[in-house]
């Protein structure tokens, strides 16, 4: 049995933000539903944090079953600064490879940075449709790169956006954001000058790699919805501890990794305080948001099953349309 094989560029020309959002919306469902089965990442630091070896890098093992599919797979993922970084190549590097779940072979192999790109960016999307009320949002944006462009293009697929602050410690970056999203955001987008400023709006994200706990309670006004989505902890201590709500995409993943890790490791924040997750929220089990004043801290960390998800949606439509290439392992 042949195994295909998909570069990024035709990943890209078979679908659009949009159907990305409703691929990883019906994947969060699954997960509520207990029909999408996603063990925790598996973490190899290469420098990321370690001091051996000393590449400014990690990889992670993502493996999926997604149930409205019927598809399994993993994800090989990670992001490199150093060298990676001088040669000008992107932070993010991927492959997927996916299999037949009856039985065991494998369906394809394909590049993973795009889907990475597009499914971090519709996982908010899909969580701020069911936290936040209203056709319309103001937005506060921490990181102009790659996922700030694709966090932007899909809440844009879900809200029309009245404005977007925006502040990256490049200013170069910001404004090639500012001119890249202008036809995206309807209202108007301003670049700000301090990481204060752009704390603003009915949710912030952040999109950093940023080791600083640089977002502070005091700057997060009642309402808000917080997205600390950086590999450290980018908000500080006091708003998570304090947060009204508490969601994430995975328990076991965010308890270990990202903006919760130091205080479950320092045994100030446990499961108990977590108040539902993304999938048992848009499956309807508990409520996201139950004031219209509640500061939600919302982590959807990133898991294997919405890369499979959209992987298999390429892989079905590069059939169809006979992109791709082939090849037999055995």
């Amino acid at each position: 049995m042949s195994t295909v094989l998909l570069k990024k560029a035709d990943i890209a020309s078979l679908m659009d933000m949009k159907e990305v959002v409703d691929i990883v919306e019906k994947t969060f469902k699954g997960f509520g539903e207990g029909t999408t089965i996603n063990p925790t990442k598996v973490n190899l630091d290469l420098g990321e944090t370690a001091s051996y070896p000393p590449y400014q890098g990690f990889m992670n093992a993502m493996p999926a079953y997604v149930g409205w599919l019927d598809t399994a797979g993993i994800k090989w993922a990670g992001g490199f600064l150093g060298e990676r970084k001088k040669m000008g190549l992107p932070y993010v590097t991927s492959l997927i490879l996916l299999i037949d779940p009856r039985i065991g072979n494998f369906k394809a192999v394909m590049d993973g940075e795009w889907i990475t790109t597009m499914r971090t960016g519709a996982q908010t999307a899909v969580a701020l449709k069911y936290l936040h009320k209203g056709k319309s949002i103001r937005l506060g944006l921490y990181g102009a790169g790659a996922q700030g462009h694709s966090q932007t293009q899909a809440i844009s697929t879900v809200f029309d956006i009245e404005e977007v602050r925006v502040y990256d410690v490049n200013r170069a970056a910001a404004d090639k954001y500012a001119q890249d999203m202008k036809d995206i955001v309807k209202g108007q987008i301003i670049i700000a000058e301090t990481p204060r400023e752009a704390a603003f709006g009915d949710a912030i994200v952040s999109v950093t790699q940023s080791k600083e706990k640089f977002i502070k309670n005091e700057w997060v006004r009642p309402g808000t919805i917080v997205f600390p989505m950086g590999s450290y902890q980018e908000v500080d201590d006091e708003f998570i501890l304090t947060a009204d709500r508490v969601v994430v995409d995975h328990i076991g993943q965010c308890l270990h990794r990202g903006a919760l890790k130091e205080l479950v490791e320092a045994g100030k924040f446990c499961e108990n305080n977590i108040d539902a997750t993304i999938g048992e929220v848009v499956a309807g089990k508990k409520s996201g948001r139950i004031f219209d004043t509640d500061r939600i801290l919302c982590i959807p960390i990133g898991t294997g099953a919405m890369d499979i998800a959209v992987a298999t949606v390429a892989l079905e439509r590069a059939k169809e349309k006979g992109l791709g290439g082939s090849f037999d392992f055995v």
